[in-house]
């Protein structure tokens, strides 16, 4: 074959290779020691595999709101990369590419990393070594990955905690935080393809990174051509530590604060659900906090057993009905009046539940979510702990693509909504601002405080975080984690359950019973889905497209305002501002809204549909009016939706 650089050029000007793909394969053949690169790309080149190596080659992995994500398996595997396959399918090797998460990759983020920690670390004037945790969950490559990255920190100063395997990601928030930790990483593409890994970045207040760390540590990681690096001598090395059952039993007790009422639990009667965390992480944690709190419980036995293949369900998202088909079969066999599935890396949760005619129904994220708040508040008030002189600094937090319902709820009891750029690290940096807002000698002791002494802490000096999330199934309910967490989350909707069981409801009753209060409110989301190369550019073009010549009107009704977050200035209900980001959001006469964003962890651009109906004041919504409503939204939104795609295609056209 010819020479391989030769190769590439003659493919750029025929029209094979984008430019873009050869710059970065000849970097990645010049920096890379690993003879699987070599193999890989010769092989490719001589099978004329130019989509495949424009997907792998187009650009380099960036940082987006969940850290490093890709493909670790190409669409087309080598012979290089499949080896001596193991018995599940999965080769020996990493996909090789810019564009996918490998150990080029995984190396070179990780000396990025590192670089900016150490320097962070020294302008901080701290003593010491800086300390990195780094967790992974059951994907592929996962733990190959995770040594790698615990072996280049190591190596280049800086001390590593190392968990004795898989675990949530949010409980390496929760360690980031409990060992003084200046960053960590996750080793995890929670719900995507097995085909699928990543790397996401967390600071030292336990969140993902937000700027200016990010756009720090994407410098560093970007000046760096090469994954090779030479390791400081041996006394400049950091150690590397292994985490154990003491670091699950901190994690635990904390957990254990989030019910607020334990005798309502002890005392509840009859109830019993379902949990599955296909093939994840979740069962490491929920499943003993779930014995220990005493919640009846039975699991789907296969998809207990840690696998990266997933190989009982299409894709392992909890948002999805087929994937907690099997754990919903085990409801009706026993009666459960609850299914809760947790993704691989547990930070997501979804839920079904049985309803007056005996039927699993699916609940949304927003539902799920909103049942939370109104429980929380309710409880809360109910025991004292919010109060008429303290709720405007009682805080829930939403995204601006999940529900008012959550904002009706607070609002309406006197606590403030804080509205957020999708990405949970932005709630974390909401959480973050909150604890700098102590007086200094509180921040100091505040992480070895119990949750009694932060919250009177909080609601003193600062805003007391009750609870929030995002549509898409992640939430929380403390600041002890600065992340959605799929095991607490578990344990909160437990309890809910346990009220509605308590006054003898149903939980689809319950949320009826929410709608009748606070409003009835309705989403609907839609995806388009665009892969490779090609569908990078095809989503850009939608976005430019709709920033550009945007709708005068969605479904015969008129656009009647508009807010484009990447090009004008907001701030939200605090006063802060609100970072740019490609989303548009439109308003319709009629009251329903739409908001349009490209995903930042999937080769996706979604929509976002929201409709709503308040009663008139004072007055709530009867059964009938109810069910009324449902039927006409639910038409509405899926009218909506039907315009929006058809109007995309003409767009993308």
């Amino acid at each position: 074959m010819k020479d391989l650089s030769i190769c590439i050029q003659e493919a750029v000007i025929s029209g094979n290779l984008l430019e873009s793909s050869a710059r970065n394969l000849q970097t990645m053949l010049a920096s890379s020691g690993d003879s699987t690169v070599r193999e890989s790309i010769s092989e490719l080149l001589s099978e004329k595999a130019w989509a495949e190596l424009n997907d792998r080659f187009f650009r380099t992995l960036a940082f987006g709101t969940g850290g490093l994500r890709g493909r670790t398996i190409g669409k087309q595997v080598t012979r290089a990369e499949r080896g001596n396959e193991q018995a599940s399918g999965r080769p020996e090797r990493p996909c090789v590419g810019t564009n996918a998460m490998n150990f080029f990759n995984v190396s070179r983020a990780t000396q990025g990393l590192v670089s900016y920690m150490r320097e962070y670390h020294a302008s901080q004037g701290l003593a010491g070594r800086p300390a990195l945790v780094v967790a992974h969950d059951t994907r592929f490559f996962s733990p190959e990955f995770t040594a790698l990255a615990a072996k280049v920190a190591a190596e280049n100063g800086v001390d590593v905690f190392l968990f004795s395997g898989p675990r949530s990601t949010p409980q390496l928030s929760f360690t980031v935080r409990a060992q003084k930790a200046q960053a960590g990483v996750v080793i995890t593409a929670s719900h995507n393809p097995p085909h699928d890994n990543g790397y996401k970045v967390y600071f030292d207040e336990g969140a993902q990174v937000v700027e200016p760390h990010a756009s720090g540590i994407i410098a560093k990681v970007n000046t760096l051509e090469s994954d090779r690096y030479t390791p400081l001598p041996l006394e400049q090395q950091g150690t590397i530590t292994v985490l154990g059952e003491e670091a699950d039993a901190a994690y635990m007790a904390r957990l254990e604060t989030l019910v607020l009422d334990p005798g309502l639990v002890a005392a509840t009667k009859g109830l019993k659900f379902v949990f599955t965390s296909i093939h994840g992480t979740g069962g490491i944690i929920v499943r003993p906090m779930l014995e220990k709190l005493g919640f009846p419980y039975t699991t789907v036995p296969e998809q207990e057993i840690p696998d990266g293949r997933f190989p009982t369900v299409k894709s392992p998202n909890p948002e999805n009905a087929e994937a907690l088909a099997l754990a919903i079969l085990k409801a009706q066999e026993e009666g459960a009046d609850l299914v809760i599935a947790t993704d691989p890396d547990c930070d997501r949760m979804g839920v079904a539940a049985r309803d007056r005619a005996g039927q699993m129904v699916l609940l949304t994220g927003n539902e799920i979510g909103s049942l939370m708040a109104y429980y929380r508040v309710r409880k809360l008030i109910e025991q004292g702990v919010i109060t008429k002189e303290n709720a405007a600094r009682c805080v829930i937090i939403k995204t601006f693509v999940t529900t008012d319902l959550q904002k009706a709820i607070a609002e309406r009891n006197g606590l403030r909504c804080v509205e957020t750029l999708t990405g949970f690290k932005y709630i974390g940096a909401k959480l973050g601002k909150y604890e700098r807002a102590l007086p200094a000698e509180a921040r100091e002791a505040y992480r070895t405080l119990s949750e009694a002494e932060t919250r009177d802490l909080r609601l003193q000096h600062s805003s007391y975080y009750v609870c929030g999330g995002e549509e898409s199934y992640g939430y929380s309910a403390a600041d002890f984690i600065r992340d959605k967490d799929g095991n607490g989350a578990a344990i909160v909707f437990g309890e809910v359950a346990a009220y509605a069981k308590s006054r003898g409801l149903t939980l689809p009753e319950l949320l009826d019973e929410v709608y009748s209060e606070y409003g009835f409110y309705k989403e609907q989301n839609g995806s388009l889905t665009f892969e490779g190369a090609q569908g990078a550019a095809q989503i850009a073009k939608l976005v430019a497209s709709y920033a550009a010549h945007p709708p005068a009107e969605m479904d015969g009704t008129k656009v009647t305002g508009q807010r484009n977050f990447a090009t004008e200035s907001f701030v939200d209900v605090e006063g802060d501002p609100i970072p740019k980001e490609n989303m548009l959001i439109f308003e319709l006469a009629d009251g329903r809204r739409v908001a349009v964003r490209p995903s930042g962890t999937e080769p996706k651009i979604k929509f976002y549909l929201f409709a709503k109906q308040e009663p008139n004041p004072g007055a709530r919504f009867d059964a009938q009016a109810l069910a009324a409503l449902k039927a006409s939204v639910k038409t509405s939104l899926e009218r909506l939706w039907a315009w929006i795609q058809t109007d995309a295609a003409h767009r993308a056209g």
